[in-house]
């Protein structure tokens, strides 16, 4: 069997101490005991609010045959029997292991950072990547302190693509993680308006992302939103940071990877992509500009690490939008349906204006209505109540007429909003939820999004338990 890691060469990268009987290797690694599979290793990670060393139990009993722990909990699990590598800090230890992951492989590897967009451009990496070679990716928005390593570490030793999404809330964090990753190519999708509670403004937030330009191997490829304000910021960043290479994407004439055009309609998009010179009509499964506009950094990346363009370019019109990000369902409610845009991973000013133009896009059938349902933007700081009153602006240039609001900071928006709007508002997600699900009517489209902690996806879900799947026997025929 080929094992993601032999047991011996984990225990040496990571400096630990085995206990018992090990396994030759495993197939995999998890920090999950609930979603531990046979044969992998459980890291018993103490986070924020759990700590794994207490799961150590479910994670055997759910088939982890090897367990990371260290050395200071060690007492506590004298009564478990499998086999254990013990060291002192588990997280630590998992690092190592990334490094190790990353020093054995001869993948080209991609790195994304931004404010908007880095999962989507994840995922779009790994769709036009697939039919050039083995891709790995990180699963879900694994791309923090814990996130990343574990990705890296999870990477086969024969990979031919890595692709990384690192993020960040304060300044300083992307850097450890960016030097674990090693990119060839890093990607900047854009700087905005996100973590604003954190910064005093969108230079610093720029500053914070171009800490991804420390982690580039020798001769590697900054790419660069040509279209976005802080452009001139980051070039000089990258080129202060020693990047040799520094290309862009966008509209803008000069753009290196140029979006020339761009039709859209409620699902899909038609872009045309001007690469070295030569322009190609490229069909893409998702809708949005802001989708259209990444997909140009993709491409980009793609041609720099050597895919084949032509398959690439057709495995765009696959694509489909991701879980909270813009995915979208078609649910039955009486004789008809309606339709459910799920935004609610995440939320921050550009991605809610991104956000409303899908829902503008969207066309509501019979008698039913566009309606936008929105929770809080958290970590803005004191900027918080005018970036949620600005969200007006936005609603009204889209048309859309009725707005359904919970969360404390969605206050400003009901207030800035005028009498034309029919505006719902309720404090919690739980009110706000119980009036979604109470108040559709056959061919309403509804677009929700919030940031995480809001817990929108509480809606999306009743929604979805409450109207099934909307069988649509004309599209069959």
């Amino acid at each position: 069997m080929s094992w993601l890691w032999t047991s011996q060469t984990m225990a040496a990268v990571m400096d630990g101490r085995p206990i018992g009987m090990l396994p030759e290797g495993v197939s995999g690694i998890s920090i999950d005991s609930r979603s531990v599979k046979q044969g992998e290793v459980f890291f018993a990670i103490k986070g924020d609010r759990v700590d794994g060393h207490d799961f150590a139990s479910l994670a055997i009993a759910n088939g982890a045959s090897l367990l990371v722990v260290s050395e200071g909990k060690l007492p506590a699990l004298g009564r478990l029997t499998v086999p254990m590598i013990v060291v002192e800090d588990v997280l630590a230890a998992l690092g190592k292991l990334a490094v190790a992951a990353r020093e054995r492989s001869q993948a080209r590897i991609i790195a994304i950072t931004g404010s908007v967009g880095k999962t989507t451009t994840k995922e779009m990496l790994r769709h036009v990547l697939a039919p050039s070679g083995r891709v790995h990716a990180a699963v879900a928005s694994f791309n923090n302190h814990w996130g990343v390593p574990l990705t890296l570490a999870r990477m086969p030793a024969e990979t031919t693509f890595g692709v990384f999404e690192i993020g960040m809330n304060h300044a300083g964090e992307i850097r450890p993680l960016v030097q674990m990753v090693r990119p060839h190519v890093a990607i900047i999708t854009t700087i905005a308006a996100a973590h604003l509670g954190h910064f005093n403004n969108l230079e610093e937030i720029a500053a914070a992302k171009a800490e991804i330009f420390e982690g580039l191997e020798p001769g590697g490829t900054a790419i660069l939103n040509r279209d976005n304000k802080q452009f001139a910021f980051l070039e000089e960043q990258a080129q202060a940071t020693g990047v040799s290479q520094i290309l862009t994407f966008g509209q803008h004439a000069k753009a290196d990877f140029r979006l020339a055009d761009f039709e859209g309609n409620a699902e899909t998009s038609t872009i045309w992509a001007v690469l070295n010179g030569d322009t190609t009509e490229v069909h893409i499964g998702a809708p949005g500009r802001h989708v259209a506009e990444n997909a140009m950094a993709v491409l980009g990346a793609a041609l720099l690490v050597g895919a084949d363009m032509a398959q690439a370019g057709a495995a765009l019109a696959e694509l489909r939008a991701v879980k909270g990000r813009g995915e979208r369902h078609r649910l039955g409610i009486g004789e008809g349906h309606l339709t459910l845009i799920d935004e609610s991973y995440n939320a921050n000013p550009a991605s809610m204006r991104a956000a409303i133009a899908l829902l503008a896009a969207t066309t509501p059938e019979l008698t039913g209505r566009r309606i936008a349902v929105l929770g809080d933007m958290l970590e803005m700081g004191e900027f918080s109540q005018q970036v949620h009153e600005e969200l007006a602006g936005p609603l009204l240039a889209a048309g859309i007429e009725h707005v359904w609001l919970a969360g404390q900071e969605m206050a400003a928006l009901r207030d800035a909003l005028p009498d034309s709007v029919n505006v719902e508002y309720r404090e919690t997600t739980a009110e706000l939820l119980d009036h979604a699900v109470s108040s559709v009517i056959p061919g309403d489209v509804l677009m929700v999004k919030s940031s995480l902690g809001l817990g929108f996806g509480k809606i999306v879900a009743a929604l979805i338990d409450n109207y099934p799947p909307f069988a649509d026997t004309d599209r069959q025929l």
